[in-house]
């Protein structure tokens, strides 16, 4: 390996920006789902329009729509995730989801996480996800309802994955992973 690499500074994603069809028909989209909030709109200095979308009050943008995408492109998107705070909340936005006719929900177990998988109005996969507080080896993806209760789930997930030979408490994992980081960093 590049030693330059591996004393690179620290990166984080902070926004995604996405080609769209339909603006106006995004925007709307991402405000009364997801709760974002138009930051700002105008000309994109390539040509048509662009717009910003956050929910964070220190970032700007943290989705960002720009005008082209044409009515034959396919997405190329595999997913764009959104953490909720816990998994009463990711039932919570099921319940809205459900209630405001977004079609196509796609509630996943994945044992280190539970994710609500669901498409916007052009195509593109989003998640909304939370962490369980265990580890297991990825892929791993099971059924998931979320017309159960937190507790239910939670029981359940435990039961599925504690015979797994990966499974173990996340903060051990999340230590290890911690520990790969600082040493690629030295």
């Amino acid at each position: 390996m590049d030693a330059a690499l591996d004393k690179r500074p620290n990166a984080q994603i902070t926004h995604v920006g996405i080609f769209v069809r339909d603006m106006d028909v995004m925007i709307a989209f991402y405000t009364r789902i997801l709760g974002l909030v138009l930051t700002d709109r105008g000309p994109y200095y390539r040509g048509g329009e662009i717009c910003f979308l956050s929910r964070s009050p220190v970032e700007h943008h943290q989705v960002v729509f720009a005008s082209g995408r044409s009515d034959q492109a396919a997405s190329t998107i595999n997913q764009i995730s959104f953490f909720v705070e816990d998994l009463e909340t990711l039932i919570q936005y099921h319940a809205i989801l459900k209630e405001q006719g977004v079609a196509g929900l796609d509630p996943i177990n994945h044992g280190n996480a539970w994710s609500l998988y669901f498409p916007d109005p052009e195509g593109n996969r989003l998640e909304l996800y939370t962490v369980s507080p265990w580890h297991v080896q990825q892929p791993f993806a099971d059924k998931l309802d979320l017309n159960e209760t937190a507790n239910v789930i939670r029981t359940k997930t435990l039961a599925m994955i504690e015979s797994d030979p990966t499974y173990g408490p996340r903060e051990e994992w999340s230590a290890g992973l911690r520990a790969k980081i600082e040493q690629r960093q030295i």
